[in-house]
C-alpha cells in the first residue's frame, strides 16, 4: 500500500523548557513536544499523570524581557503560567508553528478600565474647577496678613527677575523721590482711610508694557509703560483704583490659592510640578489675573466709587481703556485683561455715566503729574 500526504510535513520537535505554575517561585523542568491531533504544545512535567496542553493558537510570547537569549511563553488569557525556551531550535520551531505567537494579548476588563479611568478624570476635574475654587474662596478670608504680604513681595520679586531682559539682576523700581511723592498723593487723594487689610504699597516697575495687577497682601505694581501711555493723572489713578478693589475683594489671594492647589494635584499626577516651575507659574497667573466678570464688575463699581469720592472724574477710566483699545487693540496688557470679558463695552458705558454728574478736579497737580511722569528716571539700580 502507497500512502501519500498532501502540503507540507510539520518537522518533529522535542524541546527542553522551564515551567512556573504561577503559584511557587520554582522552576519545573519540562519536556516539550506538539500534539498535533490537539493542535496543541504539550508540556510534559516529572510526577504528573498527563501533560499541561497549551492550544498553538493561544500560545503569547511575553514582551519587554531584559535577556534577548531566552524565549518567555504564556496563555493568551492572563494566566499566571509561564514557560521559559533557552534553545535557539526550541525557539525558532515554536515561531513557526504558533500563528498568534508575537500578537499582544488582548487587555482584559475594558470597560471597567474605561469606567475608572472616566471616573479618575472626572474627580480631578471636579476636584480642580469646583472644589479647589470654592476652598480658595473661603480661605482668601482666613489667610493672615502677614502670610499674604509675604506671598505678594515673593511674587514681586519672582517679577522683577521675569520681566528684566538681562535674566541676571531684577527689574528696577522706579523711585525717583518726586515721582514716590507724586505716587504718595495720588494715593492719599484716593483712600485717606484705610481700605484693606493689610497697608497698600504701590510700586512702579521701569518696563514697558501697558499694565497694572494686584497682589496678595496689598500690593499694586503699576508699570512705566501704563503711565506713559496715560494722556492724564486721573486715568492713572482709574487703573490705580481699579487694582485696589481687586485687593480689597481678596482676588489675588483667592487666584494664588487656586493656583496652588491645582499645580499640586497635577503634581501628583504628572510628577513634581513644585518648586521653580510651580513659582512660575503662580507669578504669570497673578500678573495675567483673569479674574471673573462679576469681580472685574466689582472693581470697576469700586474705582468709580473711590475716584467720585476723591472728587476725581470716574468716568476717567472708560477714557483711558476705551481710548488703549482704539490705539494698540486687543493685544496690549491692560487692554486684552479687559478684552477677555464680553461685558467691556456695558462696563465703559457704566464708568462714563458714574462719572458724567459732579463737579471734578484732577487727582494731580501738573507739577505732581510731571514727577509722576518721570518717576523711572531714577531707579534703585535693582536690588
Amino acid at each position: 500500500m502507497t500512502l501519500l500526504r498532501i502540503g507540507a510535513r510539520h518537522e518533529t520537535f522535542e524541546g527542553k523548557g522551564l515551567y512556573f505554575d504561577g503559584e511557587t517561585p520554582a522552576a519545573q523542568k519540562a519536556t516539550l513536544t506538539i500534539d498535533e491531533a490537539a493542535g496543541a504544545l504539550a508540556i510534559a512535567l516529572p510526577g504528573a499523570d498527563a501533560p499541561r496542553l497549551w492550544p498553538l493558537k493561544e500560545i503569547r510570547q511575553v514582551r519587554d524581557q531584559a535577556g534577548r537569549d531566552m524565549m518567555v511563553l504564556r496563555l493568551r488569557r492572563m494566566a499566571t503560567e509561564r514557560l521559559v525556551l533557552t534553545a535557539w531550535e526550541d525557539q525558532r520551531i515554536l515561531l513557526a508553528r504558533a500563528p498568534e505567537l508575537t500578537r499582544r494579548p488582548p487587555v482584559e476588563g475594558k470597560g471597567r478600565l474605561a469606567v475608572w479611568g472616566t471616573g479618575a478624570v472626572a474627580a480631578v476635574a471636579a476636584m480642580i474647577f469646583l472644589l479647589i475654587p470654592f476652598l480658595a474662596d473661603r480661605l482668601a478670608g482666613l489667610l493672615p496678613p502677614a502670610g499674604k504680604r509675604a506671598l505678594g513681595e515673593t511674587v514681586l520679586e519672582d517679577v522683577r527677575v521675569a520681566f528684566n531682559q538681562t535674566g541676571i539682576d531684577p527689574l528696577p523700581l522706579c523711585e525717583a523721590p518726586a515721582g514716590l511723592a507724586a505716587l504718595e498723593a495720588m494715593g492719599a487723594r484716593l483712600f485717606p482711610e484705610p481700605v484693606a487689610e493689610a497697608e497698600l504699597t504701590v510700586h512702579v516697575l521701569d518696563h514697558e508694557m501697558v499694565n497694572a495687577f494686584a497682589l496678595p497682601g496689598g500690593i499694586v505694581v503699576l508699570m512705566r509703560g501704563l503711565i506713559e501711555a496715560a494722556e492724564s493723572p486721573d486715568e492713572v489713578a482709574a487703573v490705580y483704583a481699579h487694582e485696589v478693589g481687586h485687593v480689597v475683594a481678596r482676588d489675588p489671594s483667592r487666584i494664588a490659592l487656586r493656583t496652588v492647589g491645582s499645580t499640586g494635584v497635577l503634581g501628583l499626577l504628572l510628577g513634581d510640578f513644585a518648586g521653580g516651575a510651580a513659582v512660575l507659574f503662580l507669578t504669570n497667573r497673578l500678573i495675567t489675573a483673569d479674574y471673573t466678570q462679576a469681580a472685574e464688575a466689582a472693581a470697576d463699581a469700586f474705582a468709580s466709587e473711590a475716584l467720585a469720592r476723591a472728587d476725581v472724574a470716574p468716568g476717567a477710566l472708560a477714557t483711558f481703556f476705551e481710548r488703549l483699545l482704539e490705539e494698540y487693540g486687543d493685544t496690549s496688557g491692560v487692554v486684552q485683561h479687559f478684552l477677555s470679558h464680553p461685558a467691556l463695552v456695558d462696563r465703559i458705558d457704566a464708568a462714563r455715566e458714574a462719572g458724567e454728574d459732579g463737579t471734578f478736579s484732577p487727582v494731580l497737580s501738573a507739577e505732581d503729574w510731571a514727577a509722576l511722569q518721570s518717576i523711572c528716571e531714577e531707579t534703585d539700580g535693582g536690588a
